[in-house]
């Protein structure tokens, strides 16, 4: 059997690379070409998109082949289940029909979406489903109802994954060739025939595809090929997993389909995130942030190729899964993904890592904003300086930032008040109170001589009478650390509570004296002007 694999892998690899080359020139001839006008699309000439034909027939053609051989070897004969090769090869070929038409006139994603579920439900329908899934369920078989949904999401994300990393020359394509390689192992060591030939047959269709679609590409694969592929590879999974051990059947051709799904997994997450339709299509995939990280097309197609080899390497592991081996299989590829995920740099991600440290901050957050809110509160019924000033410093005193100024206008009839320790001389009519958390913020003045890097908020008081009184300006050293605050807090309630305190305190126009003993060293003060 293993020459009659060689040789059906060797037929089809012939037959693809003389397809692919017949497809190139006609399609170019025809016109039927892809035009780099959108942003996303990282070729320069227009080049025709129909790869997934010369695939397509060169599978069939292979497949045919070895159909012929059965007719005379018993064992590739018994292999060869008619039914299992037309339910998989019938709804293949539809998916591949609506890749044709797609590349050629352009279909949006909820067809693409129907038509792909109508074929996983032929899948179904003829056998090949999803029989348990014991992380969620444990041994027990799924009902019709349950396995159905989870059968046609399978597929769908299988047939979608490999269609959404072809975005570089040869990038679809080698990534499929190395979860193909991984599905013929798996196959021949468990002895699942038909999935062997199916699965060498088209490694061999891929592989000579590749000579033509590796940069710089002559023709790209296009949705013709990348859904036929995906859905071939997630319809050979279902067979082989009828009768192999849990395991395998289900940890084995997730892992080995780990890029797509990592890049399937991203996009959606990242879409979901900043809030954009998840079908948009961007320049933030995997390829995209590689080749901003300073990569040359080339340099990225092979980087990920290695990924992909590991991806398949460590999938191959499972085939004798034990407590050790499974641990550090899932080990490798969390770390992996972890570090390399980092790496790219995705802003979307970035933020979710800044909501995840601001919830384990919640506490602090907590008492910050309960200092402002008791602040406002208690500002209502302030009635003398020395009262206002302990509210303002109490609010102040435990929070994120470092300083505040309190700015605000005498008008006619109202007495200028002193500082607790020193009097207020007011100039033009307006007064300044300055507070910091050390001597260096205290004031402006001190934060320019100190050279000290500084950011404001300036907050204009307006007493609930609708009378402008002044401005709170408050002060934040720069920081690496989150400002641990609902600003919001800041901006709404408080500095009406302060302009209305202000309003009566200066209204009783009693000075405050300064009571000996009293620890007084956070105010400075008042400045003039």
């Amino acid at each position: 059997m293993t020459v009659v694999f060689f040789g059906i892998f060797f037929l089809s690899l012939l037959f693809s690379f003389v397809l692919t080359r017949y497809v190139r020139d006609v399609a170019s001839r025809r016109g039927w070409v892809t035009v780099p006008s959108q942003g996303r699309h990282l070729h320069s000439t227009p080049l025709p998109r129909l790869g997934g034909v010369a695939i397509f027939i060169s599978f069939s053609l292979s497949m045919a082949v070895a159909a012929l051989l059965g007719a005379y070897l018993p064992n590739l004969h018994s292999a060869l289940s008619l039914k299992t090769i037309l339910t998989i090869l019938v709804p293949a070929s539809i998916v591949f029909l609506l890749g044709v038409y797609d590349d050629l006139y352009s279909v949006g994603p909820y067809i693409k979406f129907a038509v792909q579920s109508l074929a996983a439900t032929m899948l179904f329908m003829g056998g090949l489903r999803i029989l348990n899934i014991p992380v969620l369920f444990g041994e027990h078989q799924l009902p019709w109802f349950v396995g159905l949904p989870f059968t046609i999401l399978w597929v769908l994300a299988i047939t979608n994954a490999f269609n959404l990393i072809d975005g570089l020359d040869g990038l679809a394509a080698g990534s499929a060739l190395f979860s193909t390689l991984v599905a013929f192992v798996v196959a021949l060591l468990n002895g699942y025939s038909l999935v062997t030939v199916m699965t060498i047959a088209l490694a061999g269709a891929i592989l000579g595809f590749l000579r033509y679609n590796f940069n710089p590409a002559t023709i790209f694969l296009g949705d013709s090929g990348s859904l036929f592929i995906g859905f071939l590879l997630s319809a050979l999974a279902l067979e082989g997993a009828q009768k192999a051990p849990t395991i395998v059947a289900v940890a084995i051709p997730v892992v080995s389909f780990g890029l797509p799904i990592l890049e399937t997994s991203l996009s959606i997450l990242r879409r979901l995130i900043s809030g954009r339709p998840v079908f948009t299509a961007d320049r933030e995939h995997i390829h995209h942030k590689l080749l901003q990280h300073g990569l040359t097309h080339r340099q990225v197609v092979i980087v990920l190729y290695g990924v992909s080899a590991v991806f398949a390497l460590l999938s191959l592991f499972l085939l004798w899964p034990t407590g050790s081996s499974l641990g550090l299989v899932l080990a490798v590829l969390g770390t992996g993904i972890w570090i390399g995920v980092q790496r790219l740099g995705y802003l979307e991600l970035g933020e979710l890592a800044r909501v995840g440290k601001r919830t384990f901050e919640q506490r602090q957050i907590v008492i910050n904003n309960l200092a402002i809110r008791r602040a406002t509160e208690e500002l209502k019924a302030v009635d003398d300086y020395e009262q206002l000033w302990r509210v303002l410093q109490a609010a102040f005193n435990s929070n994120d930032f470092d300083g505040f100024d309190v700015r605000f206008k005498l008008f006619p009839g109202e007495s200028c008040p002193a500082t607790v320790g020193a009097a207020a001389q007011p100039r033009r009519g307006e007064v300044s109170y300055h507070w910091g958390k050390t001597a260096a913020t205290r004031s402006l003045d001190n934060l320019s001589q100190d050279g000290l890097a500084l950011w404001t908020l300036s907050l204009d008081l307006v007493s609930s009478s609708n009378r402008h009184r002044g401005a709170l300006v408050v002060r934040r050293l720069y920081s690496q650390r989150d400002l641990q605050l609902d600003i919001n807090l800041l901006t709404s309630k408080f500095p009406v509570a302060l302009a209305d305190a202000l309003d009566r305190t200066l209204q009783h126009g009693v000075p405050v004296i300064s009571h000996p003993g009293r620890d007084d060293h956070g105010y400075v003060a008042a400045q003039a002007g």
